[in-house]
């Protein structure tokens, strides 16, 4: 039994419904939850810098061995800024919005030209800011500030201290219950990444795992709707009667190659979004974990 860090990405229930129905052990994998990484990238950012997020001290302080997932622009960037690899062999593909509270002014997303939106530093949430809003609004008129991650985000906007908040699963799903207002959705793709040098069948058999959770939930999701209590940042847990029941699938894993394409379209966007500061190698051969 080959044994497995795993920091859950928590915008999907996969990595809970695989270890619940036992299909890592099927697999081959002795898969231990990194709680403490999970809860990091829920929490406040302020104060820190890239290299220095709950998701990066893996690779730049512990120097432990563990599986993640972030959105499709964080995981070949943080794979060129000398932080593990990408793993191409399949994707996320995950709903994102934009919210704010009831009482906003802001009605549509042209009302966001130099409103600061809440964002976690280089991650989904601020990667898919500019990428949504450049078709409404001048890229210099598009302004994000960095409040952290998943929970700190919606504890931001409830406490006034910002006026927009970009959101992921399940998040998305709190603000709606709460009955914030969303301004713009859509989706974005994910990625899994991992370290230098990680044994390639041990992430095969990790992705075999999620795979079979994906249809694990296609043939009954009701059953696994309940595991949305493990995403819930701490400080939300009794914060309202959370309706799991209402929250749906969240994030869906597809089991295909991420196209080559995308990759140079990621390469081009960060570039354009003046994102690209940290990035080292730019090819997909050398960032791709084989």
């Amino acid at each position: 039994m080959r044994k497995v860090t795993v920091a859950p990405k928590g915008m999907g229930l996969n990595d809970f419904v695989a270890m619940e129905e036992g299909f890592f052990k099927d697999e081959g994998l002795d898969v231990t939850f990194d709680w403490k990484t999970f809860r990091g990238t829920q929490s406040s950012w302020k104060g820190l810098n890239y290299l220095e997020r709950p998701q990066d001290q893996p690779y730049t302080k512990d120097k432990a061995e563990v599986i993640q997932g972030a959105c499709v622009w964080g995981s070949i960037c943080n794979a060129s800024a000398g932080m593990g690899k990408f793993v191409p062999e399949a994707y996320g593909d995950s709903p994102w919005a934009i919210f704010v509270r009831p009482d906003s002014k802001t009605r549509e997303p042209k009302d966001l030209k130099d409103v600061p939106i809440s964002v976690g530093m280089r991650a989904g949430s601020h990667f898919n800011v500019p990428y949504r809003l450049e078709k409404y609004l001048p890229l210099e008129h598009i302004k994000t500030i960095n409040t952290g991650g998943f929970g700190a985000r919606l504890k931001a906007l409830l406490d006034g201290e910002v006026e927009a908040a970009s959101l992921l699963p399940p998040q998305i799903a709190m603000a709606e219950q709460l009955g914030l207002r969303k301004i713009i959705e859509d989706t974005f793709h994910t990625l899994w990444w991992v370290p230098d040098g990680f044994e390639p069948e041990a992430t095969k058999a990790y992705l075999r795992a999620l795979d079979r959770a994906e249809k694990a939930m296609d043939a009954n999701l009701g059953k696994y709707l309940p595991l949305w209590k493990l995403a819930i940042p701490a400080e939300f847990e009794t914060y309202h009667n959370w309706d799991f029941s209402r929250f749906g699938r969240g994030e869906r894993f597809v089991y295909k190659t991420i196209p080559h394409s995308e990759f140079d379209e990621v390469m081009g966007q960060v570039k354009r979004w003046n994102l690209d500061q940290f990035l080292k190698d730019k090819s997909y051969d050398g960032l791709a974990a084989r």
